[in-house]
């Protein structure tokens, strides 16, 4: 066993990004709610999300909101 990775057929992958640098880039708001999410939100996908809402007009308040409404939607998802 070489460093604890164990004997698997898989290929290593290195992370694309760094995490914390990603997050570190997020507007305050949106690491604010990031911070608070009930779920485990990935940086790259709250963006993605947050510049959707903006490049369409919208505000702070309204990028906020639409995330809040995905997370209950998958939160829903997850009861179901």
């Amino acid at each position: 066993m070489r460093r604890n990775l164990g004997d698997t057929g898989l290929p290593r992958r290195r992370r694309a990004r760094d995490p914390m640098r990603d997050f570190d880039a997020l507007p305050p708001v949106l690491r604010r709610w990031l911070t608070q999410a009930a779920l485990p939100w990935s940086p790259v996908s709250c963006r993605r999300i947050w510049a959707r809402v903006r490049a369409t007009g919208g505000c702070e308040a309204e990028a906020i909101a639409r995330l809040d409404a995905a997370q209950a939607a998958m939160l829903r998802d997850r009861t179901a």
